[in-house]
């Protein structure tokens, strides 16, 4: 054997493999009826390009509950995680 294919042989990869941490979001759930599944309303402020006025946004997301645990109205946060089914990539963390 030359002296490069021992080398190659004796080196060792250190790749690291991380976990990219998603999205971490509060809301309120508006909708409870799907089974493993509720609707929460997300609100976030804008500021108006032209306007300079802050404007509210509402974005609703399918979240995974398992359990069915949540009920309409209760505050909830909510991370982004590897998608459950074709709507929902995000899963409850905890109650407000």
């Amino acid at each position: 054997m030359s002296e490069k294919t021992k080398e190659k042989n004796t080196k060792t990869t250190n790749k690291k493999t991380s976990v990219k941490a998603g999205k971490v979001l509060q809301g309120v759930v508006v909708s409870d009826k799907m089974q493993d599944t509720i609707v929460v309303a997300v609100s976030r402020y804008v500021k108006h390009p032209k306007y300079k006025k802050y404007v509210k946004h509402v974005k609703k997301y399918h979240v995974h509950d398992k359990g069915n645990t949540f009920s309409t109205g209760d505050k909830v946060s909510i991370r982004e995680t590897k998608p459950v089914s074709k709507k929902k990539r995000f899963e409850v963390i905890i109650k407000k």
